[in-house]
This record gives C-alpha cells, structure tokens and sequence, in this order.
C-alpha cells in the first residue's frame, strides 16, 4: 500500500507562525495545476505499482481549489495509478472556504475527509496568528460539514498561544466533543525563523511564546482528551473509537507515499525525495525544461533506524524491539535497551511486550529522549 500527497502552494493570507512554502498570489494557480498533473505522469512508477490506499491535499490551503479542479487531479490519479482500494481522500480546508455552497460541490469529488484549520475557537487568538476566519466561522463550517453527510472530520487546535488561558484551552478542547468531532490534531505555537512571528516578537511588537505555559497546556490537553475518550495516538493527534487519521499514520509506520508539487516530500522506503520549494522555478522546470525538480537523499542504515525510533516513539505503538532485532541486528537492540533504562527509571519510558512507550511525562521530553536513542555507527 501507499500514499499520494499533493502540494497546494497558495494561502489567501500569510499566517505569522506559518513556515510551511505558500504564495499568497494565486496568479500561478493554472499553471501550478498543469505542472502538477504533469509531476503526477511522470511519477507513475515511482510507487512501484502499489496500491495507493490514502490520498491528501495539503498545503498551503487547498481548499481554494474548486470540485471542478481537484477532480481534474483525481481524475488523472484514478486513471493512472493502482487505486483499488482507496480508503481515505483528505482536504485541509480553511473554516472561511467552507461554506454551504463549496461543501455541497465536494460531494461530486472523491474527498471523504476535511481536516480543518480551525486553531482556536477565540477571537484573539485568531488574531494573533492572522488568521483568515473567525470563531463563528470555524463553528460554521464543522456544522455545514457534518449537515453535509461528511463524518471524517479532523481539526487542527493551537496551544501556548499569548493571552490563551487554560480555561479557554480547555474550552477549545472540550468543543471537539461538543461538535461530535471523531479526530483532533494539538500542536504547541513555535517560533520558526523566518515568519512573521519571529520578526515581530524580536521587534517587540507581538508578546513573545512562553515554553513553560505551552508545557502546562499541553498537559492539560493529555488530561481532558482522556476524560473525553479520545486516544492519545500520536504526540500531536488524538482520535475516538479508532478513527486515527490513516494517511499521517502510514507515515509514521514507514508506508511508501509520492509528493507532487513544490516543496513536496516522497519516500519509497529507504530514500527521500524533496520537491524545489519555488513555484516559479518549480513551474519553470516541469512547464518549460520538462524535468522533475527535486533532490534525493539517498538513506543509510543508522538513518533508517533513527528515523524509526523518532517516528515510532511517538506513536502509542511505541517503539518494537523486536523490529529492530530483525532488521539492525541483536547488539544495536542491546544498546537501545541499555540507554532507555534511565528513562525507564525517570519513568518517561516504559517496556511492554518488548516495545518502548512513553508515559504521559515522557511525552514532554519525546525529542530529548528520542535523540538519546539514537545509534551512531553499526
């Protein structure tokens, strides 16, 4: 099995934490769609004629694409690619796109699943992060969605937010539960060099993140999210009765996916590819020299193992001995088992049926101790 992701590289508006490769110009829209089926018919063996099982519009805001041109995209894929048993057609997709209107055209289109850009149902810090929608708006478009017979709904939620109370984050939290919502993705607000945040708290003009607030918060977060039922299955991703998210799963699990369009990643299991992060130089090279764009990094051994141990610890999952065993060989396993003993005793990792876990206090530490497990040399 395997996964197509596809790159929308347009916003309407610039968020300040955002990093992600955007263009707030649209100009370059038909071109992109062009130059994006084009990556898609040269891609065609990339996958190796598995079957592709997920589907994902990413972006950037993919929902400024109408039915109309994301069934031009399906359409190629469908009748190109090994897609059988198609289980899962996501769209990321901005509150204020989500109107009445557009939701009901979606329903001529493969997607069966929005996750939803909603980050806060408060105003302020809709705000502070420049936001496009406001908090009518994210209410709004769940409730159209679901009237809509759409069931597969994700949100995004922001937390360590400047002016965010924990009883306005609880609240947000809680909202999930109130609107129904099966899936939920929690990720603390970061300082990426570069935006428009770190340009504007080191000019003094917008109150700087506090590490210490995003940690309480994100406690609180593991707290309520049990009380609500909901599983903790990722570091960042919580879902009900099972319904994880399957494309981001597979990541996680070292699935094969193809990236297409700009800044784009691939990986077929043991190498990477990275798609230019330019539209115009991507669009020059795919429109105009009819040449892929991207770079590869060819993976070694110890690579793939501490990709494996960074990924894996931060799923509920954990981290397979047993896996590692078999593919790294018996010393490698010994080691990692060796340094995880004082995180065993600090009581951040656990060993059960020969996988490591992190407890809910080795969640705060996960990069550190996953970086503590690395291997340097086989």
């Amino acid at each position: 099995m395997a996964g197509i992701y596809i790159h929308i590289p347009f916003c309407r508006k610039a968020c300040t934490y955002c990093n992600f490769h955007f263009s707030t110009s649209l100009g370059m829209k038909d071109d992109m769609l062009n130059g994006i089926l084009w990556e898609l018919g040269q891609q065609k063996k990339y996958l190796k004629e598995a079957s592709v099982e997920t589907i994902y519009f990413g972006g950037g805001t993919p929902s400024l694409l109408s039915a109309d041109e994301l069934n031009r995209i399906f359409d190629f894929i469908f009748n190109n690619y090994n897609v059988i048993n198609i289980k899962e057609c996501t769209l990321e997709a901005n509150p204020d796109d989500l109107n009445v209107s557009y939701i009901k055209s979606l329903k001529n289109t493969p997607i069966n699943r929005f996750s939803i850009g909603v980050q806060s149902f408060f105003d302020h810090d809709l705000h502070y992060m420049n936001r496009a929608h406001n908090a009518q708006q994210a209410d709004t478009s769940i409730k159209a969605a679901q009237d809509a017979g759409f069931e597969q709904l994700s949100i995004d939620l922001i937390y360590g937010t400047p002016g965010l109370s924990d009883k306005d984050w609880l609240s947000n939290i809680k909202r999930v539960k109130e609107l129904s919502i099966p899936h939920f993705s929690a990720y603390a607000l970061t300082v990426e060099e570069g935006t428009a945040l770190h340009y504007a708290i080191g000019k003094k003009k917008m109150q700087p993140v506090d590490s210490e607030q995003a940690a309480g918060q994100f406690e609180l977060l593991m707290q309520e999210a049990t009380i609500m039922g909901f599983e903790h299955y990722e570091i960042s991703n919580l879902a009900c009765n099972q319904r994880y998210a399957i494309h981001n799963t597979n990541y996680w699990q070292g699935i094969p996916y193809l990236g297409i369009g700009p800044s784009a990643h691939s990986f077929d299991g043991k190498n990477r590819r990275f798609n230019i992060a330019n539209n115009a130089s991507y669009l020059k090279s795919i429109l105009q020299d009819k040449k892929l764009a991207f770079e590869e990094e060819l993976l070694t051994g110890i690579q793939r193992l501490n990709e494996y141990i960074m990924t894996s610890l931060r799923t509920m999952w954990g981290c397979d001995l047993d896996k590692i065993k078999t593919e790294w060989g018996s010393s490698i396993t010994q080691q990692i088992e060796s340094v995880s003993q004082i995180f065993q005793e600090k009581k951040w990792l656990t060993l059960k049926e020969n996988k490591l876990l992190l407890t809910d206090a080795g969640k705060l530490f996960a990069d550190h101790i996953a970086a503590e497990l690395f291997v340097d040399n086989i």
